[in-house]
């Protein structure tokens, strides 16, 4: 993806709130965490003297709880952090699964071509029009799957998920700030991607489970 890439920092809550880590479990004996994260910016978010909003599993901060970082340490790529006043196993342990989170307005700048991922979920989906015909609407990013240089926009669509290639021959215009993609995809792309009509039977015999 020539000129067009995204930074981690996932997930969204209603206080203009981003997700850049979790804590995994407690490490040590002495109040320390492992925590995973969710952002390119790791070495900036986790530094003793940060203040980050916490939420619990599956949750949303509501903005009114947070944990300071007292010190931190970095591990086979994940920091080791210690926060104001958890100093034992016991309380290190009550903080599994807890959401770290900063405000997006925090976040630092992007050179041009480079986005978010947060910013670009939730964004309108449209294709370009012709000297003829206006462009229609897709649908709206759900998510953004793949690795880095091979990202994909997954877009839902009255028919279901589609996906895009977040590649600059194919997306054209990306505005974070108008919520809006426009994509000039090559010819069956979308409906290569298209669930089919009627659901398939599923086969028996070995397999693996839905992740």
């Amino acid at each position: 993806m020539a000129g067009t890439g995204l930074a981690g920092g996932n997930g969204a809550a209603p206080d203009d709130l981003v997700l850049v880590g979790t804590i995994e479990r407690p490490h040590g004996l002495r109040g320390e965490v492992v925590v995973n994260p969710l952002t390119d910016f790791g070495d900036e978010r986790f530094v003793p003297g940060a203040t980050l909003a916490t939420s619990r599993a599956g949750q949303a901060p509501d903005g009114a709880t947070s944990l300071r970082i007292a010190d931190v340490r970095w591990h086979k790529g994940r920091p080791l952090v210690l926060f104001d006043g958890v100093e034992t196993v016991e309380a290190a342990d009550a903080l599994r699964g807890h959401g770290l989170w900063i405000a997006a307005s925090a976040r630092p700048a992007l050179e041009p071509g480079l986005f978010y991922e947060t910013d670009l979920v939730g964004c309108r989906v449209e294709t370009m029009g012709g000297p003829d015909a206006a462009g229609t609407t897709v649908g709206t990013v759900a998510r953004i799957e793949g690795a880095p240089g091979a990202s994909v926009l997954v877009v839902e669509t009255p028919q279901g998920e589609v996906l895009v290639p977040l590649a600059d021959d194919i997306c054209r215009v990306i505005d974070p700030d108008a919520r809006r993609i426009v994509i000039d995809p090559p010819a069956g792309l979308l409906e290569l991607n298209a669930p089919p009509a009627t659901p398939r039977p599923l086969k028996r015999g070995k397999g693996r489970s839905p992740q």
